[in-house]
């Protein structure tokens, strides 16, 4: 059940840094809580293998800031990154023929 729970935290966590960092347009709705709620999910399993107390504090902590700072880092990363990638195809597409003279 706290499963549920910690993986539902990292999917709230990751829906305030979409909405919280810019360039959220260039990348789609789910991507960045998603991220949130398999990190958060992931890093507390990982944790319970590791023996730390499903019950305590630090593991809730640790799930969920690793959740959240992971989840800011992708939507950081991915925003710029998108824009290039859209400048270098509408580049490529709106030069016909200049790929195949090059190859």
């Amino acid at each position: 059940m706290e499963l549920l729970f910690v993986t539902l935290g990292g999917a709230i966590l990751g829906l305030a840094a979409r909405y919280g960092l810019p360039r959220r347009q260039t990348h789609g709705t789910v991507l960045v809580p998603a991220i949130g709620a398999g990190v958060a999910a992931v890093v507390w399993v990982a944790l319970t293998w590791f023996g730390w107390p499903w019950d305590g504090g630090w593991i809730w902590v640790v799930s969920l800031v690793a959740a959240g700072a992971v989840s800011a880092l992708a939507a950081l990363l991915i925003g710029p990154r998108r824009e290039q990638a859209d400048a270098e195809l509408f580049e490529r597409l709106s030069r016909p023929g200049t790929a195949a003279r090059r190859a």
